[in-house]
C-alpha cells in the first residue's frame, strides 16, 4: 500500500508541474485548478507514505 501511494504521489506531482506549466503558458487565463488539484492529491499521498514510515 505504501509503495502504491508513493507511485501515485510521484504521478500527481508530475501532473502538478504540467498543470502549472499549462497555466503559465496561457498567461493565467485558464483555471489554476489544473495545478492545484493534483498538488493536493500529491500532498495526501506523500503524507500517507510518511505516516506509514513511522509504523
Amino acid at each position: 500500500m505504501k509503495k502504491a501511494a508513493l507511485i501515485l504521489g510521484i504521478i500527481f506531482l508530475a501532473l502538478t508541474f504540467v498543470g502549472g506549466g499549462y497555466v503559465l503558458i496561457n498567461y493565467g487565463k485558464v483555471n489554476a485548478g489544473y495545478a492545484v488539484v493534483p498538488g493536493i492529491w500529491a500532498m495526501i499521498c506523500f503524507g500517507f507514505c510518511r505516516s506509514r514510515k513511522r509504523d
